[in-house]
């Protein structure tokens, strides 16, 4: 039976069911199937509310809203201007800035898509102006958009605390080493490439040139509370003086002083549109959180967890083995589904199986996250790449034939984080 729930989910998911509705529609049928199930409508519909009575979700709707006054406020501007006033003038230094804002912009939006939104409407016609290709560097910057759901705070991490119930803060700080890791190895691979192909020297140090002629403090006081807010958050969670929910309130009043009173580049008009668009960001989340809690618990009821986690460790005995199978199932689930679904379908199931095998829980979260980040760039669903093509007009195609060298450093990232723990957990001290 368990075949024929997993076959309803693909079908309903093939005809374009909202991933939501397909969950719901899934944990229904099973108790069709078996009448045994307590699984009915009222069943269903009291796990829905539970599943969003809880504090540490509030985070999400909180940093989703945080991110777009940031991103209504500019705030991407004024960091690629100071990182560009550093390293503009080396080798490929340009693009870097591009990578390095991506990955402070990631600890302001907590996602990948609005990471790609807010950084690429700003650079990508820049850097084609200096004579940059284009299409290298909207792949590029739609890759570096994943970061944002690996650097804290991270809706992701948010969901796989939730259903996994490791310390969501344990999480963000487990993920700042991994996402500088992934940065690390876009920017060498861009340094060696222009190292290689070159760039127009004459406008790149034309327009460096204009950048320091304002000087490194006008510079340095434009940019020092974009700067500041991640330390903000981070040093407030990892200090212990508040919870990821506490600092998700914190980061929506600092973004709003800063943008309305600092920078002034909204106004309380802009408001009404900035939570509007929050609030459509939001619910969709949430929804597929309360209908995958049903289907989690389907699953359970179904002893889903003890017959996948035989099957693989009945084919796979070690665990390298155990971890590459695992890697490769999680990289083709982020091609075929959104990441907050398919953490939650997984976690129940993929948790215990690392746990048996000696992989602490939020190693397993960052892994888990790096995998589906990368599905960010990855066809069908590859939902950077669609946020990459409304900003430029680029095919899929060509974005993500481009974005091939900078998923193969995100892979060279993932094996390093699979098998190094201490990138994931030097820092919280497992």
């Amino acid at each position: 039976m368990l075949g024929i729930i997993f076959i309803i989910f693909a079908i309903t998911l093939f005809l374009g069911v909202p991933i939501a509705v397909s969950l719901g529609i899934t944990a229904l049928s099973a108790a069709i199937l078996n009448p045994a199930l307590p699984t009915t409508a009222a069943y269903a519909f009291r796990s829905m509310v539970t599943a969003l009575d809880t504090f540490t979700l509030l985070a999400i709707p909180l940093f989703i809203l945080s991110g777009n006054i940031m991103a209504k406020g500019g705030i991407s501007k004024k960091l690629y201007s100071f990182f560009s006033y550093f390293i503009g003038n080396k080798t490929g230094g340009l693009p870097i800035a591009a990578i390095i804002t991506c990955l402070f912009y990631g600890a302001i939006s907590g996602s990948g898509p609005a990471t790609v939104a807010a950084v690429g409407t700003m650079t990508i016609p820049y850097l084609a102006e200096l004579g940059y290709d284009k299409k290298f560097i909207v792949s590029m910057i739609a890759v570096a958009g994943g970061l944002g759901v690996i650097i804290p705070p991270s809706i992701p991490f948010v969901v796989y605390g939730q259903s996994s119930g490791v310390s969501t803060g344990d999480l963000f700080i487990a993920g700042v080493l991994p996402g500088v890791l992934i940065a690390a190895c876009m920017i060498i691979y861009v340094y060696f490439y222009f190292k290689k192909n070159g760039e127009d020297k004459e406008k790149i140090e034309s327009s460096i040139k204009e950048l320091k002629s304002q000087g490194f403090m006008k510079v340095l006081k434009d940019s020092f509370w974009a700067l500041l807010s991640p330390v903000i958050i981070l040093g407030g969670i990892y200090s212990g003086v508040v919870t990821p929910t506490e600092a998700a309130n914190i980061s929506v009043i600092y973004a709003l002083f800063v943008s309305l009173f600092i920078y002034k580049s909204i106004g309380f008009k802009d408001l009404s549109s900035v939570i509007r668009d929050s609030v459509a960001t939001s619910v969709p989340i949430l929804l597929v959180i309360s209908t995958a809690s049903v289907f989690g618990k389907v699953l359970t009821l179904m002893q889903a967890p003890t017959l996948i986690g035989s099957a693989i460790t009945g084919a796979f005995t070690t665990k390298l083995s155990i971890l590459l199978i695992i890697n490769l199932m999680l990289l083709f689930v982020g091609m075929v589904m959104d990441t907050t679904p398919a953490i939650l379908i997984l976690v129940p199931i993929l948790l215990p199986i690392v746990q048996s095998i000696g992989v602490n829980p939020i190693h397993f979260g960052v892994i888990m996250t790096v995998n589906l980040a990368i599905g960010f760039v990855t066809p069908p669903i590859g939902l950077n790449l669609f946020v990459a093509n409304s900003l430029t007009g680029l095919s899929i195609i060509d974005i993500s034939k481009y974005a091939i060298p900078f998923i193969i450093a995100f892979l060279v990232a993932l094996m390093m984080i699979t098998f190094i723990p201490d990138i994931s957990l030097i820092l919280i001290g497992r």
